[in-house]
């Protein structure tokens, strides 16, 4: 017990050290994370920033609906849609939709591609082969393409949306587990696990998987950007959530005439703007943890 507390705080100081130093160095990094911590925030806080109910149409002193209704006209921060919704309640709602899309998916696609990613690399053989060849099969289509296939025959919804992004973008997971266990299987410390008789379960999930962590940490950040930037994209299409529940997919579905794109931007570019800025910021942070943990860059 002792000697795991040892390895875990030399692990910790190792970050706080070097680690730590790099992403600070890093300034986009750190802006990125500024960024999505904001918008975190503003998802867990949305029912206390939100000025309306994002689900109920706003209405003037005459009992008329606001449809279409500019910030400057309706009285709130980024005006109304075409349903006399506030359009700032449904922005800050649909934050919570879409990272928590972001999140689910990549947590889904990350487990699947560690788990037959190790399968693959520490046995080998059939398992390998008949693994492998799934993941060829699933790039030889486009995925964005099979997303919307599968969304289509399957009920649209934001529960249906998370498993089939996660179930469809475990492959680029999986071969990198597979290439960085067939790196390290070969080393002493493996080599004398083996010998002192531990599981293959313990070896491949307490010795070789927490030695592979960075670059696995390194490619679910920039899944989840693709996952957020999939989600969206499903949504507009109408393949992904359904509507009255806000996701910044489905509130740019409402730039889909000429009339909205030119004179009601408000209805519009806020949601494209949070998906533009997530998105950069993660990778942001994803190429600011990449240098923080190669081992490379360490002195």
């Amino acid at each position: 017990m002792e000697r795991k507390k040892r390895k875990w705080k030399q692990r910790q100081n190792l970050f706080q050290t070097d680690g730590w130093k790099r992403f600070r160095k890093n300034k986009l990094a750190l802006v990125g994370t500024v960024i999505i911590l904001v918008l975190i925030l503003a998802a867990v806080l949305a029912p206390v920033l939100a000025q309306n109910d994002p689900y109920v149409s706003l209405k003037d002193s005459a009992g008329l609906v606001m449809t279409d209704q500019s910030p400057a006209k309706s009285g709130t921060i980024l005006g109304t849609d075409s349903l006399g919704r506030d359009e700032f309640s449904r922005l800050v709602y649909a934050a919570r939709v879409s990272m928590s899309v972001g999140l689910v998916a990549v947590g889904i696609s990350t487990v699947v591609g560690v788990v037959l990613g190790a399968v693959s690399g520490y046995f080998g053989g059939v398992a390998d082969m008949i693994i492998m060849r799934c993941v060829d099969v699933i790039n030889c289509f486009p995925v964005m393409f099979l997303i919307i296939i599968i969304a289509a025959i399957l009920n649209p919804s934001i529960y249906n949306v998370m498993i089939v992004i996660g179930l469809c973008n475990w492959t680029g997971t999986a071969r990198l587990v597979r290439g960085e266990i067939l790196r390290v299987r070969e080393m002493e410390y493996v080599q004398a696990a083996v010998s002192l008789g531990a599981t293959d379960f313990r070896i491949i999930f307490s010795h070789i998987i927490p030695n592979v962590m960075a670059p696995i940490i390194v490619e679910a950040t920039m899944q989840m950007a693709r996952a957020i930037l999939t989600e969206a994209s499903l949504s507009y299409l109408g393949c992904g959530v359904q509507l009255p529940t806000a996701s910044w997919g489905n509130m740019l579905n409402e730039a889909n005439n000429l009339a909205t794109l030119t004179s009601r931007p408000w209805q519009w570019v806020p949601a494209g703007a949070c998906i533009f800025l997530a998105v950069l910021s993660i990778n942001f942070i994803g190429d600011g943890l990449r240098d923080a943990l190669d081992a490379k860059q360490k002195k």
